[in-house]
């Protein structure tokens, strides 16, 4: 899955240690093994949000990962002594980055995997990194584009076509439940260049604004679930545990491992996980849910990979 809005490049350095409190305490965990433990949480929610939508309705599991999420975040955030932000100006930008970041994407990807496998959902997540490149190059005058940027962007796009089996006509992909998944990625690209522009260079922490934004992400749900849904008849365990799983673990705890891994090794190579992601999908999905997996899934993905791999890259600057 996707970091919340503090997970871009332009988000502040880690503060460094007071005077006279020494160096920060190194953490008892590797960074890899975390590393390790992100790729396999965020590989997995695509599992739990199918096994989560066989019981309960789309914009249900979706409440229920962000009330489940938002709790992991502002249990830390007590336990840290840390406040949330301050500022209507502040509050209202996290309002649109939670809608585009959190309510909006989970609630895409729930109603896409009605009809579409966590195989290809997760496939369709790691496009996120071509959506944020072509955003940024119109919405952002410093991102300016380059032929290997470029390049990679044609590249996922032919990775994308590979995956859907364009040469047959998209037979056996649902074209709704694919563009919904598209949709939501895109989503997510929308929401980090409105981050970006907005909410960059803030003094308050990591823990505080994305506490803040799951949580107005969870109102924003609260209002719009009811609406669209009714009270389930029953509560069915297996889905339960899985929305509980998805929320507390998919959306709380990873999010505050990604903290870790960005102060720790910096953002560029926290964010490697995004590639690590379909590929654990796609195990999930074949080796539990018996998805089928034809020859174009896999082979697409890694297109798809390296296409985003390209747009990320950047040209060395020679050193003095």
């Amino acid at each position: 899955m996707t970091a919340p809005a503090t997970t871009d490049d332009s988000r502040p350095a880690p503060a460094a240690p007071a005077p006279g409190r020494g160096p920060a305490r190194r953490p008892a965990v590797d960074w890899r093994i975390r590393f390790a433990v992100l790729s396999l949480i965020w590989g997995f929610s695509f599992l739990l949000i199918k096994v989560g939508t066989e019981g309960y309705a789309p914009l249900q599991v979706t409440l229920g990962r962000m009330v489940f999420g938002t709790a992991v975040l502002l249990a830390a955030l007590g336990l840290r002594r840390q406040r949330l932000p301050r500022g209507a100006r502040a509050w209202v930008h996290l309002a649109v980055s939670a809608l585009f970041l959190n309510a909006l994407p989970y609630s895409l990807f729930a109603y896409a995997e009605l009809t579409i496998s966590s195989t290809l959902a997760g496939i369709c997540n790691a496009t996120t990194p071509l959506w944020g490149m072509a955003l940024s190059m119109v919405a952002l005058s410093e991102d300016r584009p380059t032929r290997r940027r470029v390049a990679g962007l044609g590249l996922g796009f032919i990775g994308v076509l590979t995956v859907l089996g364009a040469w047959q006509g998209f037979s056996g992909q649902d074209p709704a439940g694919t563009a919904m998944a598209l949709a939501a990625s895109a989503s997510y690209a929308v929401g980090w260049v409105h981050v970006r522009r907005t909410l960059a260079g803030r003094s308050d922490s990591h823990l505080a604004m994305s506490s803040a934004q799951l949580l107005l992400g969870t109102a924003q749900l609260a209002v719009v679930t009811p609406l669209f849904t009714s009270v389930p008849d029953s509560f069915p365990l297996v889905p339960l545990l899985a929305v509980t799983a998805l929320g507390a673990l998919g959306t709380g705890v990873a999010f505050l491992i990604q903290y870790g891994l960005v102060a720790e090794v910096g953002p560029t190579t926290a964010q490697m996980v995004t590639y690590f992601i379909p590929v654990i999908a796609t195990a999930a999905g074949v080796a539990l849910l018996g998805e089928r997996l034809d020859w174009n899934i896999p082979a697409g993905a890694l297109i798809v990979l390296a296409g985003a791999a390209l747009t990320q890259s950047r040209r060395r600057r020679p050193q003095a």
